[in-house]
């Protein structure tokens, strides 16, 4: 009768400690995703103000000009809801103007020209990187919470459900060609 006590007991320990180490991973994806989407949302800030900066600095002719800033100014304006949307337009604007190589070399040519095309390749180039680590903390935490014992057990708490961030982040050919920086 003891030694029967005992094995549940060691049994209802195990599954406890499981239980809370399921918890606590959880709990670590969800910190993971936060992280993740704040080093996101820094780098679609940092491209929609180097462009912004580039678009007012006189390097560019008018028409491109106006396309980039108001698609900058979109993208650092939107709501939350529509953050995704105004940052696809963003990359379609910046795809548009520095679809070919030409565009980038009368930047180049500009006094500070540049340092800005410099800047702004490397924006364009991290804003795919972060979103697919963002994305890629969400899939794993989703998976997690699919589980029987997360759903059943209520072991994400009242954490929301975590939401991948999709947008267009296809670079414009001339700032992907490595050859030109």
């Amino acid at each position: 009768m003891t030694a029967t006590l005992i094995w549940i007991l060691v049994a209802l320990v195990a599954i406890g400690l499981y239980l809370s180490w399921t918890a606590g991973r959880l709990d670590r994806l969800h910190s993971r995703i936060d992280a993740a989407r704040a080093a996101l949302d820094a780098q679609l800030l940092r491209r929609a103000s180097v462009t912004q900066e580039l678009a007012t600095s006189g390097v560019l002719d008018p028409a491109a000009s106006i396309v980039l800033y108001e698609a900058a100014h979109a993208a650092r304006q939107a709501e939350e809801e529509q953050r995704e949307v105004a940052e696809s337009e963003l990359s379609q604007a910046l795809r548009a103007v520095f679809g070919e190589m030409q565009q980038l070399e009368a930047v180049r040519e500009a006094p500070g020209g540049e340092t800005a095309a410099r800047e702004l390749t490397e924006a364009v180039r991290r804003v795919p990187m972060a979103r697919r680590f963002h994305n890629d903390a969400v899939r794993a935490a989703r998976a997690l919470r699919r589980h029987r014992k997360v759903r059943w057990l209520r072991l994400a708490g009242h954490a929301p459900f975590p939401m991948a961030f999709e947008m267009d982040d296809e670079p414009p050919a001339a700032l992907t060609d490595r050859s030109a920086v």
